[in-house]
């Protein structure tokens, strides 16, 4: 795309407090070497913006939030290869932010959508798809007669694990906040939900397991559970993990580890996605899951990019469930 014309963006005005996201108008960016432009159909809403708008990240402000998306290529840069304008194509990790109309991305982190899928539901199959794939995939892979404690049940990441595992043949245990969410974590097929709110759900999870634990908690909230999930793991069995949504974690005492021998590790989708090939390999086995009717998804109504600063307080709040969507 030639020019330089104008688009709407959300900017990081300052590191702060939802208050510091401010629509704002912009040139639109033009697609480097190897890059694609594309006009935003649907711009994911992740906790990774909260932490990155706090400045836990790095970076430096004024730039655009958000970094995943799906919409239309509307420009070419040099070199790139296998796609065209009008394609469909979702990704992360735009270089220039993805609360906008349009963004520019590497095309080696494109997944171009096959024809009949929607923008919101490739969106959907970046973060929160690709994250649960090496999950469960890669990290521990998980499998028939395994046993699960998945914390956030109902939220994004949780919604498709769930039924990711319980396709996999696991018994799957899960942590909500409301009875509300307890309803929808049933219904994506968990074997036993825990309000934490009204248990400590350590004690709950090994009352249901008879002191046993399970093979292996999947946890991204961090600095609230890391001790307690740590109690929940068996013998032998890991603990993941893969977020900060409560604050980052202290330092962990490993003689913790050891009447267990439990495995802690702590992942970062960047590492699982290092070309193209592999951005697409892990959308399209999701995407598989989603049209047989394993998984289906909780895509809620999109939201303006004037309604940013909203979003972000009910998502920190933990007023959301399943995936939150932005539009131009």
């Amino acid at each position: 795309m030639n020019g330089t014309g104008k688009m709407k963006a959300v900017h990081v005005t300052a590191f702060g407090g939802a208050e510091v996201l401010s629509l704002v108008e912009l040139p639109i960016p033009q697609p480097g070497p190897g890059e694609i432009l594309v006009r935003l159909d649907a711009i994911g809403v992740n906790y990774s913006d909260i932490v990155t708008r706090q400045g836990l990240r790095g970076g430096t402000p004024p730039y655009v939030c958000g970094q995943e998306g799906a919409g239309q290529i509307h420009g070419l840069g040099e070199g790139v290869r296998d796609l065209a304008e009008g394609d469909l194509v979702s990704f992360t990790g735009a270089r220039t932010g993805t609360y906008a109309e349009f963004t520019a991305v590497n095309q080696d982190r494109v997944f171009k959508a096959p024809p009949g899928v929607t923008p919101e539901v490739a969106a959907t199959l970046q973060i929160m798809g690709i994250t649960v794939h090496y999950l469960m995939h890669d990290v521990f892979a998980l499998g028939a007669g395994h046993q699960c404690l998945i914390h956030a049940g109902a939220g994004g990441v949780g919604h498709i694990a769930i039924q990711t595992a319980k396709a996999k043949g696991a018994k799957v245990f899960t942590t909500v906040g409301s009875a509300e969410k307890a309803e929808l974590a049933k219904g994506y097929g968990a074997d036993e939900v825990i309000l934490y709110r009204d248990v400590d759900f350590k004690d709950r999870l090994l009352e249901l397991t008879d002191g046993r634990g399970v093979d292996v908690v999947y946890d991204a909230i961090g600095k609230e559970t890391i001790e307690r999930s740590i109690a929940c793991v068996a013998f032998q069995g890991t603990l993941v993990l893969f977020g900060d949504t409560s604050g980052v974690a202290a330092p962990v005492d490993t003689r913790a580890l050891g009447k267990k021998a439990i495995y802690l590790t702590r992942v970062g989708m960047p590492s699982f996605i290092p070309d193209w090939e592999s951005v697409t390999r892990r959308c399209s086995e999701m995407l598989a899951l989603v049209e047989a009717g394993k998984v289906k998804l909780n895509i809620q109504p999109a939201r303006r990019l004037a309604e940013a600063v909203e979003m972000h307080r009910d998502l920190e709040g933990r007023k959301t469930v399943g995936k939150n969507i932005l539009v131009p």
